[in-house]
């Protein structure tokens, strides 16, 4: 026994692996893990050098070498710009919306469908729920349109034959409901796919507790908040820190093919803003340092609220 080896309670502790030794014993899951880092790499890390752009006056024509420098100008001009700002209150309000409705949706929705014993009902009703996620936002809004026409859209014709209001309501066309259509329509076409997670987190729940609950005497509603719901606490964190890092980006595509010139207002997000006042006017560097802007509160947010996180109970996603 070499000296450097100290026996504790008659075993010698293994020694720590280095990280070369750790990967080569999990070589089946880093070959499995290369092609999504592959794809990390090209479509997220590479053009990154592109920021450097923010900083110039580009111009395609010169390119990056030939582009004059501006130093800090295109920031200066954004952030002295009113409608960043009201594009940055609109992009916080639809974000924190969805993010809170988002998550007690797809919480509740899983809770529900794990609570269904009808193992067949219970597939169809998880198929049904995910299916719209695969629908392209161009389809779904067209969808969302139709629904809620003034002409025969079916929540207008609900309301009226029920007597809750006495003529079809514009949805589309009131400025302060837009906020709620984007959360409505991002609920329909999510909740789905989001509870998916949730559910699996579920089924590793032992369930030797629910059997000792039944035992006490506590009823469905009670094993819900006793046992399913603190189970997967540790998976919800995890989703909530990953998803902090998204709150700027509302979903372009499902806000520019709702948006309209009557709800205008409330419906220019930062990439809506980026969109119009950016790239169409060839303002190249203008439209980055907008873009960059959106991904250091994005990595701000995220490392604070791990961090806060990893603070209060000690989990963390990194």
């Amino acid at each position: 026994m070499q000296k450097s080896e100290v026996v504790v309670n008659g075993f010698v502790p293994k020694k720590k692996k280095s990280f070369l030794q750790q990967l080569s014993s999990q070589k089946e899951l880093v070959i499995i893990t290369l092609p999504f880092l592959l794809l990390l790499l090209i479509f997220n890390y590479a053009p990154l050098w592109g920021w450097i752009t923010a900083f110039q006056n580009y111009k395609p024509a010169l390119g990056v070498s030939g582009s004059e420098w501006v130093g800090l100008k295109n920031f200066t001009d954004l952030f002295h710009d009113s409608n960043f700002y009201h594009a940055l209150r609109n992009t916080l309000g639809i974000a924190i919306l969805k993010f809170i409705f988002g998550f007690l949706t797809s919480i509740t929705l899983a809770v529900l469908i794990n609570e269904v014993r009808h193992q067949k009902y219970k597939k169809v009703v998880q198929t049904i729920s995910y299916l719209p996620h695969f629908v392209s936002w161009v389809v779904a809004a067209n969808i969302v349109y139709n629904v809620l026409s003034t002409d025969d859209g079916i929540v207008n014709k609900v309301l009226v034959n029920l007597h809750l209001v006495s003529h079809p309501i514009s949805f589309m066309g009131i400025p302060t409901a837009f906020w709620g259509v984007m959360v409505g329509s991002d609920i329909w076409k999510e909740v789905g796919w989001n509870s998916i997670i949730y559910l699996a987190a579920m089924t590793s729940i032992d369930s030797e507790l629910y059997e000792a609950a039944s035992i006490d005497g506590a009823g469905r509603i009670r094993k819900i908040f006793a046992i399913t719901l603190p189970s997967i606490v540790p998976t919800i964190k995890i989703l909530m820190i990953l998803s902090i890092g998204s709150l700027l980006s509302v979903g372009f595509e499902q806000t520019y093919l709702l948006s309209n010139p009557s709800v205008l207002d409330y419906s220019q997000t930062i990439e809506l803003y980026v969109y119009n006042y950016g790239i169409p006017l060839g303002r190249y560097s203008f439209a980055t340092a907008a873009g960059i802007f959106n991904s250091v509160v994005a990595l701000v947010l995220v490392t604070s609220f791990n961090r806060l996180s990893k603070m209060i109970d000690g989990e963390s996603a990194f």
